[in-house]
């Protein structure tokens, strides 16, 4: 294996957050769940953007946040994800490029918009997330350079793109190239198991050797595996995957690898802000640390910090030095 040029790649949502406040009755006349995630169309979004107070537009998507963590702790980052040729794309693009982090995928014209993601943030610190996908539900296996994979340590992929055809299809062929390059495929589930059908495609992946490394919370992973205790969803996925992490929120995050188990605490925060993108940040910490060589139990004490950081202020993207804070 040769060395590589990034340490780590994401496949994912190319996403612009929209951030705003509101009570639990604004929740309850919109019929939305506290803390769910849906899916909307073009014209859904547009009613309940109209319908939000005031908001902050800050660049998002899953994987996208986790590579924003990664470069901000000082390794090499890249990101693939679609947009569109429109203001949110452009807004897009330029965070990516600011933090850092490699982005070089045509956006697209004349299709659906660039993606966005309303947020409502209850004062319990709570988000409700309402995506519609569009542009970034476009990405093809065309669009992605193999040769940036082939070079990069580690593949992330994320599970909001495993249900659309062709992003899937892009994804699986990102992992067919990593592993001919000797590379380590990692998978977050997400929240996309809350999907109908996407379990049974899930299970198929990580059974065909996929992925190596699997990202989940308490919840996804009993959804997954059918197994209510979690010891029992471990030892399940043990046999399906290398390293399966596992984050439970308060109570904070276990691992298995190898037949090595290795548990942490959360790390306490003064007060917590908002929740969005406490996972995404946990995956950058975790795997910086596995790219710097750390142990499981350090990896999982950096994405403990790293979520700890995440969740102190409003928006997924890392505010304070991480670099200071993990100190990998």
């Amino acid at each position: 294996m040769t060395s590589s040029q990034f340490d780590v790649v994401a496949i994912g949502d190319a996403i612009v957050d929209v951030i705003a406040t509101c009570d639990d009755a604004f929740l309850s006349e919109r019929g939305l769940v506290k803390g769910s995630m849906q899916l909307l169309s073009t014209g859904g979004a547009d009613d309940l953007y109209a319908a939000m107070g005031s908001a902050r537009e800050i660049s998002g998507g899953s994987a996208a946040n986790s590579m924003a963590g990664v470069a901000a702790l000082g390794l090499r980052a890249a990101f693939a994800g679609q947009i569109a040729t429109d203001q949110l794309g452009d807004i897009f693009a330029h965070d990516m490029a600011a933090l850092g982090v490699q982005f070089a995928t045509p956006p697209l014209s004349g299709g659906p918009p660039t993606g966005r993601c309303l947020i409502l943030v209850t004062p319990d610190a709570q988000r409700t997330m309402n995506t519609c996908p569009g542009a970034s539900h476009e990405l093809t296996a065309h669009a992605l350079d193999e040769e940036l994979i082939r070079s990069s340590t580690v593949t992330f992929l994320e599970g909001y793109l495993w249900g659309p055809e062709k992003p899937r299809q892009a994804m699986l062929k990102a992992a067919e190239i990593a592993h001919s390059a000797g590379r380590t495929v990692a998978f977050t589930l997400s929240e996309s198991l809350c999907i109908p059908g996407r379990r049974e495609g899930v299970l198929g992946m990580l059974e065909s050797g996929t992925i190596d490394v699997l990202f989940g919370n308490e919840d996804e992973v009993r959804q997954l595996t059918g197994c209510q205790g979690l010891s029992d969803c471990l030892q399940a996925l043990a046999q399906r995957v290398r390293t399966a992490v596992v984050t439970r929120g308060a109570a904070g995050a276990v691992a298995m690898s190898g037949g090595a188990t290795a548990e942490v605490q959360a790390k306490p925060v003064a007060r917590i802000v908002d929740t969005t993108g406490a996972g995404d940040l946990f995956a950058a910490g975790f795997i910086a640390a596995q790219c710097r060589g750390r142990d499981l139990a350090d990896s999982l004490t950096a994405g403990s910090l790293a979520a700890a950081e995440a969740i102190s202020h409003f928006g997924a993207r890392p505010e304070a030095d991480l670099k200071e804070i993990v100190r990998l």
